[in-house]
This record gives structure tokens, C-alpha cells and sequence, in this order.
């Protein structure tokens, strides 16, 4: 009898785990496909950048280009409204990853930008389809 009523009380406990990994599902991936325009505090002053990105699912890649016109290759995941991408420069110094992480409102990305040991924090703002 007791081990009967302890197989029951172990296959509820299973089901019950089985049934709250179930409601636990990822969050799908917010839209963020589209033309942005990125700004940022630099050392001289506000820094722009145009990002266009395309999506698959939860992977992002794209181009972001500086306003001297250089063009740098993004690659990144989107999870729920979590957007993290990277992206190569080169620099006098050498190739430098800057790692981007960012949380999607409405319109406007906004986070983080981390560049070796400096952290700076970045907003963008979707291009509307006329601009």
C-alpha cells in the first residue's frame, strides 16, 4: 500500500514539473526588422548611427553604418523583448567587439553598448517607412 500511494504521489509531482515547463515557454521574439536610427554619447558629443536589421525567428543581422559613412556588419539574438548583437571594428588600436544589449518599447530600442572597458548607453528609434 505504501509504496502504491508512493508511485501516485511521484507521478503527480512529475506531471505537475512537466506542466509548469510547458507554461514556462519562451516568450517569442519581438519585431525589430526594419531601419533604425542609434545614437549615443561619445567623447565629443552625441554619436549617430544608422542600423538596418533583418530577422529570422530569434536571430538578427544587419549593417550599421557611422556617419562618416563606414559600414560594420551586426549579428545578434532577440529574446521576448531583449535584443543583444555585436558588432567588429577597426580601430588604430586594432579590431575591437562592441556588445550591444537592449530592451524593445514600442518603437525605441534602448541599453547598453560595451566597448572593452567602457560602457555607454545607446537609444534607437525605428525609421518610419518614409524616411
Amino acid at each position: 500500500m505504501k509504496t502504491r500511494t508512493l508511485a501516485f504521489l511521484l507521478g503527480v509531482l512529475c506531471l505537475g514539473w512537466g506542466l509548469a515547463s510547458l507554461s514556462a515557454a519562451p516568450e517569442e521574439p519581438a519585431k525589430v526588422a526594419g531601419k533604425w536610427v542609434l545614437t549615443w554619447e561619445g567623447r565629443m558629443g552625441p554619436v549617430t548611427a544608422n542600423l538596418v536589421l533583418e530577422q529570422d525567428g530569434g536571430k538578427i543581422k544587419g549593417t550599421m553604418t557611422g556617419e562618416m559613412g563606414r559600414e560594420w556588419p551586426v549579428s545578434g539574438t532577440v529574446e521576448g523583448k531583449m535584443v543583444k548583437f555585436s558588432s567588429k571594428r577597426e580601430t588604430p588600436r586594432g579590431e575591437i567587439t562592441i556588445e550591444y544589449t537592449g530592451t524593445l518599447e514600442g518603437d525605441t530600442l534602448k541599453g547598453t553598448m560595451q566597448m572593452g572597458p567602457m560602457t555607454r548607453d545607446w537609444t534607437a528609434k525605428r525609421k518610419k517607412e518614409q524616411e
